[in-house]
């Protein structure tokens, strides 16, 4: 029986160490697979921030790409403006003439022309006169300063009476943009009114509420017709011809012109002159970003020679025969300094001066008066009365 039983015994002592060690083991693989999906997990996790970071890169640099993108359209865009422009200056003509006369731009802007008193003028009439049919031209008559008090009331018709009283005449022609009523311009009336001048201006056709087309022509037909005007009510008061920039080139036309119908001025004074509008244009700050342009004469110049626009004022002094002042800031951004230091030096050997002072007064730069402050001066009136008040002929500068 002892024997029987030992085999049977052994073999529950076999099976229950085989059945303890594959408990041992179940737990140990349910451990192991435990620990792999655990670092499953854990490296799961891992490429999240890495895929984020990823992300965020792609969008900023597809930030980047459409920005550029943007950039370079922009680029393109004003490229293609750039090369279109001259040719369609070409094309049009009539846009120089616009950006020569700029009639259109009326400041300072709201102001009745019709009042002139509202510009502290009130020593002022506003009249409108007719040079040719459908053509109306607004003129501004300031009478000298020491009568402001007997002007007030009075009508049309004592201004032009007073014309004839013995106080010179200026007839001032102003340059491009604006109108009679510019600030600049209203100062400098305010200052030779206070010297004793009568100050008769005007808008020419097209420009404040002047009626007409501009055009060289008639720009100086206006002049003409408002120097007649004055001459027709002034008795024997001197009358002299005062323009200013562009109107300089009004200014010198309107002069020959009389100089030929043997009718001259009694004196011709130029604010910041130029020597003819080709040269003023290639000048001008505008045209630099087009000025070594391949073609720049060709696509720009030559179309305001086509639309009839010249204003030579270095030709039109060989044929002037009257005392000619010029004055010239040499910080003029606009018309430079040495255009009209060129306009004089042509003027001044000129045979038709032989027998009258011409004159060039600078303006240092330090003084910032540039394009249209030299009216602030205050050597303005020693300068007038010195020249206006002489009638040998001499040449300074």
């Amino acid at each position: 029986m002892r024997k029987r039983t030992e085999p049977v015994t052994l073999e529950h002592e076999r099976c229950a160490a085989s059945g303890s060690s594959s408990s041992g083991s179940a737990a140990a693989a349910l451990d192991a697979d435990c620990r792999l999906k655990q670092n499953l997990r854990l490296a799961g996790k891992g490429p999240e921030p890495r895929c984020a970071a990823d992300s965020g890169m792609k969008r900023a640099l597809g930030r980047r790409k459409g920005l550029w993108f943007r950039l370079r359209k922009i680029l393109l865009c004003v490229l293609g403006l750039y090369i279109a422009i001259p040719f369609l200056v070409k094309l049009c003509p009539g846009i120089q003439a616009k950006l020569i006369f700029l009639n259109f731009v009326r400041v300072p802007y709201f102001i009745d022309l019709k009042k002139p008193q509202d510009q502290g003028l009130n020593h002022t009439c506003n009249y409108y006169l007719q040079p040719e049919e459908d053509v109306t031209i607004g003129v501004w008559h300031t009478i000298p300063a020491v009568w402001w008090k007997n002007a007030q009331g009075k009508d049309q018709m004592w201004y032009e009476d007073a014309l004839a009283s013995n106080h010179p005449i200026i007839l001032y022609l102003h340059g491009n943009a604006g109108t009679r009523g510019g600030d600049h311009r209203v100062e400098l009336y305010k200052v030779l009114s206070s010297l004793g001048y009568h100050v008769v201006t005007f808008d020419y056709r097209g420009w404040g509420d002047s009626v007409g087309t501009p055009s060289e022509r008639g720009m100086t037909y206006d002049a003409l017709h408002v120097f007649d005007w004055i001459k027709a009510r002034s008795g024997d008061n001197p009358v002299y011809i005062w323009g200013h920039s562009l109107g300089t080139g009004v200014a010198t036309n309107l002069v020959r012109r009389l100089c030929e119908r043997e009718t001259p001025p009694d004196a011709l004074i130029l604010e910041s002159p130029f020597t003819n509008i080709r040269e003023e244009a290639k000048s001008h700050p505008f045209s630099v970003i087009y000025r070594y342009f391949p073609g720049f004469d060709w696509f720009f110049l030559d179309p305001i020679t086509s639309s009839g626009i010249k204003f030579a004022n270095d030709e039109n002094v060989k044929h002037i025969s009257c005392p000619l002042l010029i004055l010239h800031a040499e910080d003029d951004p606009v018309v430079p300094f040495q255009l009209g230091r060129k306009l004089y030096n042509i003027a001044a050997p000129s045979r038709s001066f032989r027998d009258f002072k011409v004159q060039f007064i600078p303006f240092h730069s330090d003084l910032g008066y540039r394009h249209k402050y030299i009216y602030k001066s205050p050597e303005l009136p020693r300068i007038l009365r010195e020249f206006l008040g002489k009638s040998e002929p001499e040449r300074q500068h």
